[in-house]
This record gives C-alpha cells, structure tokens and sequence, in this order.
C-alpha cells in the first residue's frame, strides 16, 4: 500500500495516530508478548532513493556486533561482495545496475541488458569511439545517451531482517532462544539456541541462517544492547544519507508516506513501499523498505506469508484423524466375534 492508495481523508478517532489512519490498526506485539508498559514499537525505515552503496551499514553493524568476516566475494553480476543475508552478514546492500530509455528516471520498460558489455564499449580505441551525434560503433550497446544523460542507473538498498509482526521463526524455535524484545523486535539467544535449525525455513524472507562451524541461528537484533541505553542501532548511526531510518515505527510509516507523496509529485511514481502495511502476509514488518521499482528486482518476495499460518489447521485436522483412527480401531475390537 503507498500514500496514493490511501489518499481518502477523514476525521482520526480520537487517540488514533496518523500511521493508524494511513494504514491501519498496528498490531501491540510488545504487549501480547508480555509488556503490559512497552515502550513504542521500534524500527527502520529504509529509503533506497538516497541510499550511496557505501555499505558503512555492513561495516558499523559488524564491528559493533562482532561479526566474523565471512568473505569478499564479487557475485560476478556486479559490485555486490557480500551476496546475500546470513549468519555472518546481518546487513546487505544490494547492487542493482539496469538500463533505462534516454532522459526518463523510470523503471518501468528497461530491456535487459549486459551492462558488462556496455562498459567494455566506453574503454574503446579512438577510432571506435561514438560519433558526435552519440550513436554506438555497430554491434555495440551505446550506455550513454545523445544528450549525455547515461541509459544505466543502480538502484541501491540496505537489506536486513524484518523484525516481522507474525514471525515465524517465534513460532517454530522450540528452546525459546528467540523472543520477543519490549521494543517489538525478534532477537536470538545464542547461548539458548541448540541449533534445530527449524528457523531457518520457517522465515519467509530467508534472512536467518546457521553459522558454518558452529550450528547456531544467529541474524541482526536491531542492536538490542543498544536500545536499552537510548542509543540508535549502529547501522543507522553510520549511515551517511540518513538512508537507513530508526525510530517508533508509527513515526517512521508516517515519514514514509510524506516521501513517497513527494516522490510521487516529483514525477517518480514507480516509488513504492514495502513491508509497511499490517494488512500483508506478515502483518508488516518492523523493517520496512521505500523501492523503485517490483520487489523482485531487489531480492524480496512480492507476497510474503508467515509460513505457520495453517499451522492450527494442520494440528486440527491431524486430531481429528488420529480420533478417528482410535475410534474405528476401538470399533473394530468391539464388534469382533468372540
């Protein structure tokens, strides 16, 4: 849901917070977790319009949380070195490059594209270089268009757990290593954690992961020993572009609208945001994303569900399958001959 899907005005009830009337209801999971006094639900609130690639993100939550190096490794399809969320990187940001029509900021159209190729085209000879009107040699993608404006653009977001509203990975731990926090957010005890490893399927974003050599679950707590002093999450802290946002997550929606309206006005509607509403398959996410483009492109699921929903119904239906069976086995003594 974006700001222009919620565009209807009315009077807020009183009490009711603006977030609340922009996307409903917010569910109280510190509350039902058992904090009667919670403070507010806490946040991030990541606007990959402003965010530089400059992964001092990744850098500031690996020291802070003692993160071991898990490797530099280019994925081959672009500057990307950490690949992906796990144990060892609670924090990623994801390098899309794509190619778009001369002179239009949109997503929306772009052919693919090898941008490898492209970039082989602009180290040419003098003597293949592009004529003057800014057309390519033949059999070359030129990525620079007539009036100078380049066809390639990166889109650029910081990724990390999403502190879910219905988590799974809650529901399936069955030591209680992972808890709910009084500020609304999942975080795992390591010294709890027996490394069953049923998290890891369980979370529908595939952020939680087991730790190579020592087979426990370990994923971002949105520096959980940092909130409890007042502080920001170390993240956030490091992030020169203010990309990365923290704070109450009624705020944070609210800001979140503001910018995509403004976005929206600018002429960039394909700006979009995801995880924010409570009204999707995870009840929305304590770590919510502003993209411009299909979440997709970014490595996120375009639907994503609690994967225990039909968790009651399983146990249901196999309770009435294993009465039935106890009553067809008793009838089955009662009735044979003696």
């Amino acid at each position: 849901m974006t700001h222009s899907d919620t565009g209807r005005t009315r009077r807020p009830e009183p009490g009711e917070t603006r977030a609340n009337q922009l996307f409903g209801p917010q569910p109280n999971v510190a509350g039902a977790a058992g904090y009667p006094d919670a403070p507010p639900r806490m946040g991030f609130f990541t606007d990959t319009t402003v965010c530089i690639g400059c992964k001092a993100c990744e850098v500031a939550c690996k020291e802070w949380n003692a993160v071991p190096e898990d490797g530099l490794e280019l994925t081959g399809m672009s500057y990307d070195n950490t690949q992906g969320l796990g144990a060892d990187t609670w924090r990623h940001v994801a390098f899309i490059e794509q190619r778009i029509p001369a002179g239009r900021d949109s997503a929306a159209g772009h052919p693919d594209v090898d941008v490898f190729d492209a970039a082989r085209g602009l180290g040419g000879s003098p003597d293949a270089a592009a004529p003057a009107t800014g057309g390519a040699p033949a059999g070359q993608i030129s990525p620079v268009s007539p009036d100078g404006r380049t066809e390639l653009r990166w889109l650029m977001s910081s990724d990390v757990c999403k502190h879910c509203t219905h988590a799974a990975c809650l529901d399936v731990c069955p030591t209680g290593s992972l808890f709910r926090t009084e500020f609304g957010t999942v975080v795992v005890q390591q010294d709890i954690c027996n490394g069953c490893g049923y998290c890891v399927p369980a979370c529908p974003y595939g952020v939680i992961d087991q730790r190579r050599g020592d087979g426990r679950a370990w994923k971002c707590t949105l520096c959980y020993d940092r909130l409890g002093t007042g502080l920001e999450p170390a993240c956030a802290k490091a992030c020169p572009t203010d990309s990365i946002q923290f704070g109450p997550l009624d705020e944070l929606r609210e800001r979140a609208a503001d910018r995509v309206a403004r976005l929206h006005v600018s002429g960039v509607t394909e700006a979009r945001l995801y995880g924010e509403s409570p009204d999707d398959g995870v009840g929305g996410d304590g770590a919510f994303f502003l993209l411009l483009d299909e979440p997709e492109v970014y490595g996120l699921p375009p639907d994503p569900v609690v994967t225990t929903r039909d968790l009651p119904d399983m146990w249901r239906h196999a309770a009435v399958a294993a009465v039935s069976l106890a009553a067809l086995a008793v009838a089955s003594f009662v009735r044979r001959p003696r």
